[in-house]
């Protein structure tokens, strides 16, 4: 979602649009009503959505089951070696 700003506001208001921006969101900065900029999180460092990723989870769980014979000691053990 992008979110139009004023050049002044976005100045003023930079580290509040920081956060968000971590957040996800996107801002269309403007100078006398015409996109200038934009503002949001690098293609590369998009994070993906909490529910994608809770149903990949339950996906991979459910292909890959894990026993109910588990021995946390082995586990602890096996990764000492």
């Amino acid at each position: 979602m992008k979110i139009e700003v004023g050049a002044y506001e976005a100045k003023t208001k930079l580290p509040e649009l920081l956060r968000q921006v971590q957040e996800g969101k996107r801002f269309t900065i403007t100078n006398r009503g015409k996109p200038v900029a934009e503002l949001g999180p690098p293609s590369g460092l998009q994070r993906p959505a909490a529910k994608a990723a809770i149903e990949a989870f339950k996906a991979y769980r459910n292909i890959h089951p894990v026993g109910r014979t588990i021995n946390i000691r082995e586990l602890i053990e096996d990764g000492r070696e």
